[in-house]
């Protein structure tokens, strides 16, 4: 196993922190970024000398370039890129404010864009890196009351998606991560929800919620076992751009692409009917 330096954004809990912990017992070097003060030297503890802590919001560009650069300057170009540092929104659609929807894309699709660009010309130029962004489970299927959290990660997708086929002549590899349900404080006290105020909406959305505050802390997933499973994926020669972890996520995102597939499908005569017969096929990979 190649030893390698890793940038973990939100390592202070959750799936960052797994992330962190596997990639430092693994004898790797690990960058992690943290929102509080508090948190940085608890960080280092954790492998003094290996483990590196840099502040950061990934929501302000100018800091995320400032302190990435730092970060490479003084401990080592960037081998593994896992941008991670995002949060939970749930809510009714119709309830919930235009602000936290921007909040939202600030944090969990801004946050991880202007993190990758940071990264991507060293690993460009070096022909060879490692760029993992978390997405969700929900960035492949959906479910109602999280409108603005399933739109932010379905934006991670496409991105990444694409940059993927950008980027896989020099080198460098993309996975997106899509965990399922992890016992992590996602769904607890690191989640905001939207206020309620629809009653038409309470038969829908109100078992939801209770079930969801209701299974936090008590999740199928198991966050080390995450970690385990990229750090695999790490050492993989042919990755996969796409990384569904845990059974329910399996699961879900199966029914969900099953039924996108269905409609493709019941509904192929119409849309073969929109085509000029002369026209010329547009090249796509």
């Amino acid at each position: 196993m190649t030893n390698r330096t890793f940038l973990i954004t939100g390592v202070s809990g959750g799936l960052g922190r797994a992330f962190a912990q596997g990639a430092l017992e693994a004898g790797h070097t690990v960058i992690g970024t943290v929102r509080k003060t508090e948190d940085l030297a608890k960080f280092e503890a954790l492998a003094p000398g290996r483990a590196h802590a840099r502040q950061l919001d990934v929501t302000d560009d100018d800091a995320v370039f400032a302190v990435i650069g730092e970060a490479e300057r003084t401990v080592g170009p960037i081998d593994v890129l896992i941008a991670n540092a995002g949060y939970g929104h749930e809510g009714v659609f119709e309830e919930s404010p235009m602000a936290e929807l921007r909040a939202q894309f600030d944090a969990n699709v801004f946050g991880v864009a202007a993190t990758v660009h940071a990264v991507l010309p060293g690993m460009r130029e070096r022909r060879s890196g490692h760029i993992f962004a978390v997405s969700s489970m929900g960035g492949l299927m959906t479910i109602p009351g999280m409108a603005y959290y399933c739109s932010s990660k379905y934006a991670v997708e496409g991105m990444l998606e694409s940059l993927s086929k950008e980027v896989a002549g020099f080198g460098v590899r993309v996975t997106i991560i899509e965990p399922g349900s992890f016992r992590t404080n996602w769904a607890g006290g690191s989640m905001v929800r939207s206020e309620r105020s629809i009653a038409d909406y309470d038969e829908l959305f109100e078992p939801i919620r209770a079930a969801r505050k209701a299974a936090s802390g008590n999740q199928l997933g198991n966050p080390a076992k995450a970690a385990e499973a990229v750090l695999k994926v790490v050492e993989s020669e042919k990755p996969p751009v796409h990384l569904v972890l845990g059974t329910d996520a399996l699961r879900l995102v199966g029914n969900g692409r099953a039924a996108v597939t269905a409609d493709i499908e019941a509904w192929d005569e119409l849309s073969r009917s929109t085509d000029f017969p002369d026209g010329h096929q547009i090249a796509a990979n």
